[in-house]
């Protein structure tokens, strides 16, 4: 299965193909800065299954951190995804893939949240312990 996505523009066009490795919500101070809300919901990709077909030209790249390179659409400002080579994945924003099922499984980095979230969803203080978090769970 492929998806398509675009940024804000339609300028740059990506597709994801197979599955995500996994999906949820991220708290993070960082996220929550870059995306403007309380809130980014992600969709973790391992890089060969990610390309972008259009607009190659387009795409500028911010990094703040080692654990993240954050693209977007240098025409009109769009986010894109987010590369984690660390962890050897892309997060492609969910709402940049539009036709995606989009199945959130965990939240993350719960601890720095700035919105809770009652959904029965497993709320992670962190990161899992496979990804050099803590794996620690919070209560809703």
């Amino acid at each position: 299965m492929a998806h398509v996505g675009s940024c804000f523009c339609g300028a740059v066009k990506l597709e994801v193909t197979g599955e995500p490795e996994a999906m949820g919500y991220c708290h993070c101070r960082s996220c929550q800065s870059w995306s403007g809300g309380p809130v980014n919901a992600f969709s973790l990709w391992k890089p060969a299954a990610v390309r972008i077909t259009q607009g190659a030209e387009h795409v500028a790249m911010f990094q703040k951190t080692p654990l993240s390179q954050r693209q977007y659409c240098a025409r009109c400002g769009g986010h894109l995804m987010n590369n984690h080579p660390p962890l050897g994945l892309v997060d492609v924003f969910a709402a940049t893939i539009p036709t995606l099922a989009f199945t959130p499984g965990v939240h993350v980095n719960y601890a720095e949240s700035v919105l809770p979230i009652r959904d029965g969803l497993p709320k992670l203080k962190d990161f899992p312990k496979e990804f050099g978090g803590s794996g620690e769970a919070m209560a809703e």
